[in-house]
Protein backbone atom coordinates (compact mmCIF):
# COMPACT_ATOMS: atom_id res chain seq x y z
CA UNK A 1 0.00 0.00 0.00
CA UNK A 2 1.51 3.35 -1.11
CA UNK A 3 0.93 6.50 0.61
CA UNK A 4 -1.79 9.19 -0.68
CA UNK A 5 0.63 11.98 -1.72
CA UNK A 6 3.20 11.46 -4.82
CA UNK A 7 5.80 12.96 -2.81
CA UNK A 8 8.64 10.43 -1.74
CA UNK A 9 8.37 10.11 2.09
CA UNK A 10 11.12 9.47 3.85
CA UNK A 11 11.82 8.46 7.47
CA UNK A 12 15.31 9.48 8.70
CA UNK A 13 16.68 7.72 12.07
CA UNK A 14 19.03 9.70 13.94
CA UNK A 15 21.91 8.39 16.54
CA UNK A 16 21.62 9.18 19.83
CA UNK A 17 25.42 9.50 20.19
CA UNK A 18 25.17 12.34 16.99
CA UNK A 19 22.88 14.43 19.29
CA UNK A 20 25.42 15.51 22.22
CA UNK A 21 25.97 14.97 25.31
CA UNK A 22 24.16 17.74 26.83
CA UNK A 23 21.47 19.99 26.00
CA UNK A 24 23.83 22.69 25.40
CA UNK A 25 26.05 20.81 22.67
CA UNK A 26 22.70 19.21 21.23
CA UNK A 27 21.17 22.61 20.28
CA UNK A 28 24.09 22.91 18.22
CA UNK A 29 24.22 19.90 16.59
CA UNK A 30 20.67 19.55 15.83
CA UNK A 31 20.82 23.00 14.26
CA UNK A 32 23.28 21.63 11.44
CA UNK A 33 21.11 18.70 11.74
CA UNK A 34 18.31 21.04 10.55
CA UNK A 35 20.37 22.24 7.47
CA UNK A 36 20.45 18.55 6.33
CA UNK A 37 16.83 17.85 6.79
CA UNK A 38 15.16 20.83 5.36
CA UNK A 39 17.83 20.44 2.23
CA UNK A 40 16.08 17.07 1.92
CA UNK A 41 12.82 18.74 1.50
CA UNK A 42 13.73 21.28 -0.79
CA UNK A 43 14.91 18.47 -2.96
CA UNK A 44 10.59 17.35 -2.94
CA UNK A 45 10.80 14.59 -0.20
CA UNK A 46 8.29 14.45 2.76
CA UNK A 47 10.47 13.57 5.89
CA UNK A 48 9.45 11.80 9.12
CA UNK A 49 11.99 11.82 11.58
CA UNK A 50 13.18 9.40 14.54
CA UNK A 51 15.94 9.71 17.22
CA UNK A 52 17.75 7.90 19.37
CA UNK A 53 18.37 8.35 23.05
CA UNK A 54 21.00 6.34 24.74
CA UNK A 55 23.14 8.88 26.26
CA UNK A 56 19.94 11.34 26.99
CA UNK A 57 17.84 8.60 28.43
CA UNK A 58 20.98 7.73 30.81
CA UNK A 59 21.57 10.94 31.98
CA UNK A 60 17.82 11.11 32.60
CA UNK A 61 17.16 7.97 34.69
CA UNK A 62 20.80 8.14 36.39
CA UNK A 63 20.16 12.21 37.67
CA UNK A 64 17.08 11.04 39.63
CA UNK A 65 18.54 8.16 40.93
CA UNK A 66 21.04 9.27 41.82
CA UNK A 67 19.44 12.57 43.80
CA UNK A 68 16.45 10.12 45.46
CA UNK A 69 19.46 9.41 47.11
CA UNK A 70 20.35 12.22 49.12
CA UNK A 71 16.96 13.60 49.32
CA UNK A 72 13.74 11.86 50.29
CA UNK A 73 11.60 14.47 48.08
CA UNK A 74 12.96 13.05 45.02
CA UNK A 75 11.38 9.87 43.54
CA UNK A 76 13.35 7.67 40.96
CA UNK A 77 11.31 6.99 37.69
CA UNK A 78 11.40 4.22 35.54
CA UNK A 79 12.81 3.51 32.16
CA UNK A 80 8.88 4.12 30.19
CA UNK A 81 8.89 7.73 32.24
CA UNK A 82 12.72 8.58 31.66
CA UNK A 83 12.32 7.43 27.80
CA UNK A 84 9.24 9.88 27.31
CA UNK A 85 11.15 12.51 29.04
CA UNK A 86 13.89 12.20 26.59
CA UNK A 87 11.09 12.46 24.12
CA UNK A 88 9.96 15.67 25.02
CA UNK A 89 13.29 17.84 25.47
CA UNK A 90 14.91 16.05 22.22
CA UNK A 91 12.15 16.79 20.31
CA UNK A 92 11.88 20.69 21.43
CA UNK A 93 15.27 20.50 20.42
CA UNK A 94 14.91 18.88 17.16
CA UNK A 95 11.30 21.14 16.68
CA UNK A 96 12.88 24.79 17.68
CA UNK A 97 16.41 24.02 15.30
CA UNK A 98 13.82 22.99 12.60
CA UNK A 99 11.85 25.81 12.86
CA UNK A 100 14.69 28.07 13.30
CA UNK A 101 15.34 26.75 9.68
CA UNK A 102 12.39 26.96 8.07
CA UNK A 103 11.40 30.50 9.22
CA UNK A 104 14.94 31.24 7.30
CA UNK A 105 14.47 29.23 4.46
CA UNK A 106 10.97 31.53 3.98
CA UNK A 107 8.96 28.09 4.27
CA UNK A 108 5.11 27.10 4.88
CA UNK A 109 5.92 24.16 6.53
CA UNK A 110 5.08 22.74 10.23
CA UNK A 111 6.71 20.57 12.77
CA UNK A 112 5.49 18.67 15.54
CA UNK A 113 6.58 15.98 17.94
CA UNK A 114 4.15 12.95 19.08
CA UNK A 115 5.29 11.23 22.62
CA UNK A 116 5.24 7.63 20.93
CA UNK A 117 4.47 4.24 22.55
CA UNK A 118 5.46 1.07 20.81
CA UNK A 119 3.65 -2.55 22.11
CA UNK A 120 5.80 -5.55 22.26
CA UNK A 121 5.39 -8.92 23.01
CA UNK A 122 5.12 -9.53 26.48
CA UNK A 123 6.61 -13.22 25.80
CA UNK A 124 9.48 -11.56 23.88
CA UNK A 125 12.49 -13.77 24.36
CA UNK A 126 14.21 -10.70 25.43
CA UNK A 127 12.38 -10.29 28.91
CA UNK A 128 14.14 -13.84 29.34
CA UNK A 129 17.61 -12.61 28.93
CA UNK A 130 18.03 -8.83 30.02
CA UNK A 131 21.35 -7.65 28.10
CA UNK A 132 20.72 -3.83 27.74
CA UNK A 133 22.85 -1.95 30.14
CA UNK A 134 21.26 1.29 31.34
CA UNK A 135 22.38 3.51 33.88
CA UNK A 136 25.61 4.17 36.49
CA UNK A 137 27.88 1.90 36.81
CA UNK A 138 28.50 0.24 40.60
CA UNK A 139 31.18 -2.05 42.46
CA UNK A 140 30.59 -5.48 42.51
CA UNK A 141 29.56 -4.87 46.10
CA UNK A 142 27.08 -2.15 45.55
CA UNK A 143 25.33 -4.22 42.54
CA UNK A 144 25.23 -7.30 45.41
CA UNK A 145 23.78 -4.68 47.88
CA UNK A 146 20.95 -3.46 45.12
CA UNK A 147 19.91 -6.99 44.09
CA UNK A 148 18.92 -8.02 47.65
CA UNK A 149 17.39 -5.07 48.19
CA UNK A 150 15.04 -5.48 44.79
CA UNK A 151 15.44 -9.25 43.45
CA UNK A 152 13.97 -8.22 39.73
CA UNK A 153 16.66 -6.14 39.90
CA UNK A 154 19.60 -7.57 37.40
CA UNK A 155 23.42 -6.48 37.60
CA UNK A 156 26.31 -7.47 35.42
CA UNK A 157 29.65 -6.08 34.85
CA UNK A 158 29.72 -3.99 31.65
CA UNK A 159 33.61 -3.30 29.58
CA UNK A 160 35.34 -4.07 32.41
CA UNK A 161 34.09 -0.59 34.20
CA UNK A 162 31.93 -2.05 36.39
CA UNK A 163 28.11 -3.29 37.01
CA UNK A 164 25.24 -2.06 35.57
CA UNK A 165 21.76 -2.52 35.63
CA UNK A 166 20.52 -4.50 32.36
CA UNK A 167 16.93 -4.44 30.66
CA UNK A 168 15.23 -6.18 27.79
CA UNK A 169 15.45 -5.57 24.68
CA UNK A 170 12.14 -6.66 22.93
CA UNK A 171 11.42 -6.22 18.73
CA UNK A 172 8.92 -3.42 18.38
CA UNK A 173 5.32 -4.45 16.76
CA UNK A 174 3.03 -2.14 16.61
CA UNK A 175 2.99 2.17 16.86
CA UNK A 176 0.23 3.09 19.08
CA UNK A 177 0.25 6.28 17.74
CA UNK A 178 0.89 5.56 13.66
CA UNK A 179 -2.65 7.09 12.47
CA UNK A 180 -1.93 10.16 14.52
CA UNK A 181 1.73 10.40 12.92
CA UNK A 182 -0.28 9.66 9.53
CA UNK A 183 -2.45 11.86 9.51
CA UNK A 184 0.03 14.84 10.36
CA UNK A 185 1.68 13.76 7.40
CA UNK A 186 -1.01 13.68 5.04
CA UNK A 187 -1.46 17.18 6.64
CA UNK A 188 2.40 18.34 5.66
CA UNK A 189 3.69 18.72 8.81
CA UNK A 190 7.43 17.05 9.61
CA UNK A 191 6.85 14.60 12.60
CA UNK A 192 9.37 13.63 15.08
CA UNK A 193 8.05 10.13 16.51
CA UNK A 194 9.70 7.12 17.99
CA UNK A 195 11.94 8.90 19.71
CA UNK A 196 14.75 6.16 21.69
CA UNK A 197 13.21 3.36 19.64
CA UNK A 198 9.17 4.63 21.91
CA UNK A 199 8.23 3.55 25.27
CA UNK A 200 7.76 -0.15 25.03
CA UNK A 201 4.28 -1.04 26.39
CA UNK A 202 2.30 -4.38 26.39
CA UNK A 203 -1.33 -5.17 25.74
CA UNK A 204 -3.16 -6.03 28.98
CA UNK A 205 -6.46 -8.52 28.39
CA UNK A 206 -8.65 -5.52 29.11
CA UNK A 207 -7.14 -4.17 26.13
CA UNK A 208 -5.40 -1.75 27.97
CA UNK A 209 -1.74 -0.89 27.66
CA UNK A 210 0.90 -1.13 30.32
CA UNK A 211 4.65 0.52 30.24
CA UNK A 212 7.44 -1.67 30.89
CA UNK A 213 11.03 -1.53 32.04
CA UNK A 214 12.67 -2.41 28.76
CA UNK A 215 14.59 -0.79 25.75
CA UNK A 216 13.33 -0.81 22.05
CA UNK A 217 16.62 -0.92 19.05
CA UNK A 218 15.82 2.51 17.40
CA UNK A 219 17.15 1.20 14.16
CA UNK A 220 14.19 -1.68 14.21
CA UNK A 221 11.69 1.08 15.90
CA UNK A 222 12.67 3.31 12.71
CA UNK A 223 12.26 0.32 10.54
CA UNK A 224 8.95 -0.64 11.23
CA UNK A 225 8.08 3.08 11.60
CA UNK A 226 9.00 3.27 7.87
CA UNK A 227 6.77 0.67 6.86
CA UNK A 228 3.92 1.87 9.19
CA UNK A 229 3.56 5.18 7.20
CA UNK A 230 4.61 3.14 3.47
CA UNK A 231 7.57 5.02 3.08
CA UNK A 232 9.94 4.84 0.04
CA UNK A 233 13.18 5.36 1.40
CA UNK A 234 14.74 4.88 5.70
CA UNK A 235 17.45 6.40 5.78
CA UNK A 236 20.13 5.80 8.89
CA UNK A 237 22.45 8.29 9.75
CA UNK A 238 25.03 7.30 11.97
CA UNK A 239 29.16 9.06 12.28
CA UNK A 240 30.25 6.99 8.79
CA UNK A 241 29.61 8.00 5.32
CA UNK A 242 29.45 4.23 4.52
CA UNK A 243 28.56 1.00 5.53
CA UNK A 244 32.11 -0.80 5.34
CA UNK A 245 33.12 -4.73 4.96
CA UNK A 246 36.63 -5.44 7.31
CA UNK A 247 35.81 -2.17 8.80
CA UNK A 248 38.72 -0.95 10.74
CA UNK A 249 41.19 -3.11 9.08
CA UNK A 250 43.82 -3.23 6.14
CA UNK A 251 41.08 -4.93 3.94
CA UNK A 252 38.49 -2.08 4.73
CA UNK A 253 36.01 -1.93 1.69
CA UNK A 254 33.15 0.71 1.58
CA UNK A 255 29.68 0.17 0.24
CA UNK A 256 28.08 2.34 -2.10
CA UNK A 257 25.44 -0.34 -2.54
CA UNK A 258 24.32 -3.83 -1.34
CA UNK A 259 21.12 -6.07 -2.60
CA UNK A 260 19.38 -7.56 0.15
CA UNK A 261 20.72 -10.72 -0.86
CA UNK A 262 24.45 -9.56 -0.15
CA UNK A 263 23.59 -7.95 2.67
CA UNK A 264 22.01 -10.47 4.29
CA UNK A 265 25.36 -12.58 3.50
CA UNK A 266 27.30 -10.44 5.10
CA UNK A 267 25.42 -10.02 7.83
CA UNK A 268 25.71 -13.94 8.51
CA UNK A 269 29.86 -14.05 7.86
CA UNK A 270 30.02 -10.94 11.33
CA UNK A 271 30.79 -8.06 8.99
CA UNK A 272 28.59 -6.31 11.33
CA UNK A 273 28.78 -5.26 15.24
CA UNK A 274 25.56 -6.35 17.02
CA UNK A 275 26.42 -3.13 19.13
CA UNK A 276 26.28 -0.57 16.41
CA UNK A 277 25.92 -1.64 12.46
CA UNK A 278 24.34 -4.87 12.77
CA UNK A 279 20.61 -3.63 13.67
CA UNK A 280 21.17 -0.73 11.33
CA UNK A 281 21.87 -3.37 8.43
CA UNK A 282 18.71 -5.59 9.72
CA UNK A 283 16.29 -2.68 10.27
CA UNK A 284 17.52 -1.69 6.13
CA UNK A 285 16.63 -5.59 5.13
CA UNK A 286 13.85 -5.55 6.61
CA UNK A 287 12.04 -2.32 5.28
CA UNK A 288 13.22 -3.13 1.72
CA UNK A 289 11.80 -6.57 1.65
CA UNK A 290 8.69 -5.67 3.02
CA UNK A 291 7.22 -3.20 0.15
CA UNK A 292 8.03 -2.94 -3.70
CA UNK A 293 10.18 -0.23 -4.91
CA UNK A 294 11.92 0.82 -1.27
CA UNK A 295 15.13 1.90 -0.65
CA UNK A 296 16.93 2.10 2.54
CA UNK A 297 20.21 4.18 3.23
CA UNK A 298 22.53 4.18 5.64
CA UNK A 299 25.11 7.81 5.48
CA UNK A 300 26.07 10.19 8.23
CA UNK A 301 24.09 13.10 8.92
CA UNK A 302 26.07 16.30 7.32
CA UNK A 303 26.13 13.88 3.90
CA UNK A 304 22.30 13.53 3.65
CA UNK A 305 21.30 15.49 0.77
CA UNK A 306 24.28 13.74 -1.13
CA UNK A 307 22.80 10.39 -0.21
CA UNK A 308 19.82 11.09 -1.92
CA UNK A 309 21.64 11.36 -5.28
CA UNK A 310 24.04 8.41 -4.50
CA UNK A 311 27.04 10.63 -4.07
CA UNK A 312 27.75 9.63 -0.48
CA UNK A 313 26.16 6.57 1.81
CA UNK A 314 24.98 2.96 1.18
CA UNK A 315 21.77 1.97 -1.00
CA UNK A 316 20.01 -1.14 0.38
CA UNK A 317 17.67 -2.44 -2.63
CA UNK A 318 15.79 -5.41 -3.41
CA UNK A 319 16.67 -6.99 -6.37
CA UNK A 320 14.03 -7.86 -9.16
Amino acid sequence: MKHKNAIPRVVIALGGNALGKTPEEQKVKVRNAAKALIELIKQGNEIIISHGNGPQVGMIHLAFEEASKINDKITTFDLPECTAMSQGYIGFHLQNALQAEIYEQKKPWYVASVVTQIEVDKDDKAFKNPSKPIGGFYTEEEAKAMMALNPKLIMKEDSNRGYRRMVPSPKPIRILEKESVVNMLDNEFIVVTCGGGGIPVVREEDGSYRGVTAVIDKDFASGILAESVHADYLFILTAVDRVALNYGTPQHQDLKQMSVTEAERYCEEGHFSSGSMLPKIQAAISFVKAGEGRRAVIASLDKAPLAVNGESGTIIYKEE
